[in-house]
């Protein structure tokens, strides 16, 4: 995939984003598409840190995801969430895609503990030293810590599957062969909607008790409104809602639950995908947990 192509794909997914920053975003396509990524030497992979396995890094196409030790570990790992796609791309791919993690833990015990809670018995590389990512210089924006190889580990695309799910469906359709082509929005049933409130905060709270809150939104357009899809910042805030369209006028609800691991300040993410112009929307949820 050439660079113009990635630029097509990727750039719509931030038009809610300043000029300045669509800027750099183009350059840091330019700068990635088709760049080959360089593994240590020696590599050790092991099941939830501690039973060392013999694992190949060969595959047709390879999903690398690197984790640095910078903020909530939970957060930016969301191992639920790579189980279930990870099942999904094995059936799509008929098993040709292989899936390296790398993790590069300041706090190792807590990692180690999040992968055993989590039950997360694929292969992982705890890249104490933080070797792969000096060879390669990771963007800092976790946003562009992942990425699509091709067998010789050059890069075909970026961006985490998990938090977005236009790049997971971009990866899959690289992977199938699909022709990849720019969108035309005018082809698409696009509809208004407008949202209650932005954010909610819920205050101050007993850590071990389980939070709830929602959002209400409404068609304000005149086609039916679909939420494609709903992803969170961290993997303690859930949302439910309704996936069938919601008509011209009508009302839904999303309806958040947030359960603290620990005791502390937080301030969440909710991103709501759907058919309008203003997508993908940005809603926030925050407050104590003591």
């Amino acid at each position: 995939m050439n660079f113009r192509c990635l630029v097509c794909m990727f750039l719509p997914l931030f038009l809610f984003s300043c000029g300045n920053k669509k800027e750099n975003i183009k350059e840091l396509l330019q700068v990635w598409s088709q760049k080959e990524i360089k593994f240590p030497d020696e590599l050790i992979f092991s099941v939830k840190g501690k039973d060392t396995v013999d694992f190949s890094i060969s595959g047709k196409y390879k999903i690398l995801t690197y984790v640095d030790s910078i903020g909530c570990i939970s957060c930016k790992l969301q191992l639920g969430k790579w189980k279930i796609w990870m099942e999904e791309v094995d059936g799509e791919s008929m098993g040709s895609v292989k899936f390296l993690f790398f993790f590069s833990p300041e706090k190792r015990k807590k990692f180690l503990e999040t992968l055993r809670f989590e039950n997360f018995f694929h292969p992982v590389c705890i890249d104490d030293k933080n070797r792969l990512n000096q060879l390669n210089h990771f963007p800092s924006d976790m946003t562009f810590q992942t990425f699509l190889l091709d067998e010789n580990n050059k890069v075909l695309a970026i961006g985490n599957p998990i938090h977005n799910p236009q790049v997971k469906e971009l990866y899959l359709n690289i992977i199938q062969g699909k022709q990849m082509e720019q969108e035309d929005k005018s082809m698409h049933i696009i509809t208004k909607v407008s949202i209650d409130r932005s954010s909610v905060s819920m205050g101050s709270f007993d850590w071990q008790e389980e939070q709830k809150s929602a959002f209400t939104l409404k068609n304000t357009g005149d086609k039916p409104l679909v939420i494609q899809d709903v992803t969170t910042s961290c993997g303690c805030t859930t949302v439910a809602y309704s996936k069938e369209p919601l008509q011209p006028g009508g009302a839904t609800t999303l309806e958040v639950v947030y359960k603290a691991e620990r005791p502390e300040h937080f301030d969440k993410t909710i991103t709501l995908y759907c058919n309008t112009d203003n997508s993908p929307l940005t809603l926030k949820i925050s407050g104590d947990a003591k």
